[in-house]
């Protein structure tokens, strides 16, 4: 019987391998390294086993097992196998020779992996140091990795090796500190943003800003027959490798994750429009300076650049054009647009987003007068990596039936778990907030159902405390028990300073 391996048991061997990299190169860059390798891996030696069941059912026929390998999810050839990559671990030019394996996986692959290998330079001297040094780090890499067995059926589930580069995704990021949230979304936080916009079969999901893709599956696995179609764009070129390598090792195919910036460069269009989602989640970078640059044209370098409404063909912001230095505003409207009818969307935003006045108190309004907002739930501090700004999640949905908007609390001790360096949210108190959420009901101290005219009262300010009110009373002081006290604790001292004098007397001091 073969043994299998467990996410811990490849986690372990892939933490070994981050400590060659550990302190010569920042954590969110050899993260990079680690997880194209832990991809190149897991390909190599599905494919390998396949070569071994084929050649076994057709009897070594070159013809009928290259025609059946043909037809496998990826095709590689011996070049741009892991086994050759390590039988070349001593070679003083492997940066080079890795590089052209990967340039060949692509080659071979181009309706999954273009570009998808662009971002990563396995010969960089800039990133990995001068010869001597990047070819031992690079052999130390091989030599961890080949202590890893990926087969199909040593792994059992395909989700043993997505959970274990989902893994790597979280610890690199803990790692990273404010350059981790740049990638990955807290995984509860995530799950919660999966259940509150409630994903169906045949939906289309998006995530505009979605960093390693790891919050747009958490959404699509809310389904159970997975049948749901996956979109979601990201800036970065690197965090954009990991998506589509985090999907493929998920299982998901025929995800659509496209490079370039969503907001002066929306990339998932129908007919030249902003193609629309039946479900939308986000965690954008919070209050986003010069978020509106890429309008300035190419060239462009002028600080002063200013933002008009007419600069944008989706005519995304006639609402309102959010201040230069806070983009939060941008992302929410850019949602807004390609919100389906009937289409739910969760978004995490810094809690100033509730408040600040200006541009965006006007979005604000135009919102709430079009019923648009469904929910507003404050979280705990401390929850993000990087960053200790106070966060919230923003409920959105099309054609409510209902006109109020449900605030909750869910910041006070109690409601989270205290971490050393991190904050967490626990399966309990997701459920807490998902009932209240569904019952939509207030619970004193917890939870307020605010009416529209409650909000237009407070100048369409939704900071929580306006409608949640967790003000503890102290217990009252009992003054007559205090006097008895401090009477008390006076006896106390005048008996003891009595017997000092007494023994200072016996010694005759």
């Amino acid at each position: 019987m073969i043994e299998q391996v467990t996410s811990q048991q490849i986690n372990a061997v892939l933490w070994q391998a981050a400590d060659t990299f550990r302190g010569k190169i920042d954590s969110s860059t050899y993260k990079d390294y680690i997880l194209t390798m832990l991809f190149i891996k897991y390909l190599s030696d599905a494919y390998k086993e396949h070569v071994e069941e084929y050649t076994k059912r057709y009897d070594g026929d070159e013809r009928r097992i290259q025609r059946a390998l043909s037809r496998e999810r990826f095709v590689l050839d011996e070049l741009s196998t892991f086994a050759y990559l390590y039988s070349k671990r001593t070679d003083t030019e492997i940066g080079e020779i890795i590089n052209k394996a990967l340039e060949r996986l692509e080659n071979e692959n181009t309706g999954k992996l273009r570009g998808v290998f662009r971002n990563i330079d396995f010969n960089s001297e800039a990133t990995l140091g001068k010869a001597k040094e990047r070819n031992a780090m690079l052999r130390a890499l091989l030599e961890d990795f080949n202590k890893l067995t990926l087969k199909p059926s040593v792994v059992g589930s395909e989700d043993v090796i997505g959970d274990a580069y989902q893994f790597m995704i979280e610890r690199f990021a803990s790692d990273a500190g404010k350059k981790g949230g740049e990638f990955f979304t807290p995984s509860m936080v995530s799950e919660l943003l999966a259940r509150l916009v409630k994903p169906k079969e045949n939906d289309r999901i998006y995530d505009p800003t979605c960093g390693s893709g790891s919050l747009l599956i958490k959404v699509a696995n809310q389904v159970p027959s997975k049948k749901v179609a996956i979109y979601g764009q990201e800036r970065n070129g690197q965090t954009h490798s990991l998506a589509l390598m985090n999907m493929y090792l998920h299982g998901i195919d025929d995800a659509k994750i496209e490079w370039g910036d969503t907001l002066s460069n929306p990339l998932h269009l129908e007919d030249g429009k902003l193609m629309r989602f039946q479900a939308i989640v986000a965690n954008p970078p919070f209050s986003l300076d010069k978020w509106a640059m890429g309008f300035a044209g190419e060239g462009n370098t002028d600080e002063k650049f200013k933002m008009e409404a007419s600069l944008d063909q989706h005519r995304r912001f006639e609402w309102g054009v959010p201040p230069t230095s806070k983009g939060d505003y941008a992302f929410v409207q850019h949602m807004l647009y390609s919100l389906a009818e009937n289409g739910r969307m969760a978004t995490i935003l810094p809690h100033g987003a509730l408040f600040r006045g200006g541009s965006e108190g006007k979005i604000r309004q135009q919102i709430i007068e079009m019923n648009l907002l469904d929910a507003v739930i404050g979280l705990p501090e401390g929850l993000f990596f990087g960053t200790n700004i106070p966060a919230c999640i923003m409920v959105f949905k099309k054609d409510r039936k209902r006109k109020d908007v449900l605030f909750i609390d869910g910041s006070s001790e109690g409601n989270y778990e205290k971490g050393k360096n991190q904050n967490k949210l626990r399966e309990e108190d997701l459920q807490i907030i998902m009932e209240t959420y569904e019952k939509y009901e207030s619970i004193d101290k917890y939870s307020y159902v605010a009416t529209v005219d409650e909000i237009k009262e407070n100048d369409f300010n939704l900071n929580i405390p306006r409608y949640v009110d967790t003000f503890e009373e102290e217990d009252q002081v009992n003054m007559e028990q205090v006097k008895v006290n401090i009477t008390s604790i006076k006896q106390e001292i005048q008996e003891a300073e009595a017997q000092m004098d007494k023994y200072l007397k016996e010694l005759g001091l």
